[in-house]
């Protein structure tokens, strides 16, 4: 992984992201790009120690493996109304990665994408290529950023609906894939690596969480008349989850990855402790819509940190805030006092699992229904 640092910006960049050359720089881990697993990307491997735990958990992660060949795919055709390429894709992810520190990720995303043909070298296709990469780093970073103008301004570069509701399941996934892969590191005892140049962001603001809020996309939905078989099938595998009444219509833009999104809701175990966790990750991200249904959580209005009298509820809030906040710095350390308690590796991943689901679930629903 090559570094640059570039005078004005407090970002790390690639080098497959800078600017274009006759003679293209090799990633400096070019086997990354080499993995049959692209969601774990080898880890399996290297933690001997965790093979029982990935075992117990292999029915939520080969989705998780599904979904990455098809957000993720080996070759990629563009068409009329599905014009994200490959690369800006893989950028995305690219970007996304960086935000999360996380280096595994990093090193996989940079080395497939070094071999790409970037977009050509016309206005257009730099401010579209700019404007994709500044909402992916808006979204994974910070997502009350994201407003009614963000989505406009990828409509403007030529982003069809479909087109924007792929680049929020992916970049969402990403969220997902390096909070997983940062806690199976903390599980493994791995050390923490993590890159500097970015700052923490603030926590969402206070105003709206507590009230009453409708979900409403900020895009037009899919219409019956107009649905495919697929999208059929993937709105009818959504019936049983009440609170995609309305999402799901939009998000059938992309029938594959909507299918992918809910069978792996599906094999994810929930569990009581798992609520309050999650509503954590909706506070901090700013998802009104998804903390209301938290009912019981409504004392980290205020403030996530402060805000649990109970020790071991206070624990899983501090897990949660550190996962969802900086995942890049994320190490055993902050998985010891529930272990000190008495928790099992199993319950300790099924959290870190249902945190990181959240992280993709909050910046989904605030994105494409609550950003104004």
């Amino acid at each position: 992984m090559e570094q640059r640092r570039y005078p004005g910006h407090n970002h790390w960049f690639y080098e497959s992201q800078t600017s274009p050359r006759t003679s293209q720089a090799a990633p400096l881990v070019p086997e990354a790009a080499h993995i049959n697993d692209r969601f774990l990307l080898g880890l399996q491997q290297e933690a001997h120690a965790l093979q029982s735990l990935l075992h117990v958990n292999q029915p939520a992660l080969l989705a998780a493996r599904d979904l990455s060949q098809v957000l993720f795919p080996a070759s990629l055709t563009p068409t009329l109304s599905h014009t994200l390429t490959l690369y800006d894709r893989l950028s995305t992810a690219l970007t996304v990665a960086q935000v999360a520190g996380v280096q595994r990720l990093c090193n996989h995303y940079s080395a497939r994408l070094n071999p790409l043909p970037g977009p050509d070298s016309s206005r257009e296709s730099n401010n579209r290529l700019t404007q994709i990469t500044q909402y992916a780093r808006q979204l994974a970073m910070q997502p009350e950023l994201i407003n009614a103008a963000s989505i406009t301004a990828l409509d403007v570069v030529g982003l069809s609906e479909p087109d924007i509701v792929t680049l929020n399941q992916l970049i969402g996934f990403v969220c997902y894939q390096a909070r997983v892969v940062a806690g199976l590191h903390a599980l493994h005892g791995s050390p923490v690596r993590w890159l500097p140049g970015i700052p923490l962001p603030p926590d969402a603001g206070s105003a709206g969480f507590g009230q009453a809020q409708r979900w409403q996309p900020t895009l037009k939905p899919l219409e019956l008349r107009y649905a495919s078989a697929e999208q059929l099938a993937a709105i009818t595998l959504c019936q049983p989850y009440h609170e995609l009444t309305e999402a799901k219509w939009l998000l059938a833009h992309d029938p594959a990855a909507l299918y992918g999104w809910i069978i792996l809701r599906q094999r994810l175990e929930t569990q009581q402790f798992n609520q309050l966790a999650q509503a954590a990750c909706a506070r901090i991200l700013g998802s009104r819509w998804a903390f209301q249904h938290f009912p019981q959580a409504e004392a980290l209005i205020a403030s996530v940190d402060e805000a649990v009298s109970d020790e071991e509820q206070r624990q899983i809030v501090t897990l949660a805030a550190q996962l969802t906040r900086v995942p890049e710095r994320f190490s055993a350390a902050q998985l010891q006092p529930l272990m000190n308690r008495g928790w099992k590796m199993e319950t300790l991943f099924a959290l870190i699992q249902s945190v990181a689901l959240s992280n993709w679930n909050s910046r989904l629903y605030y994105a494409l229904g609550e950003a104004r």
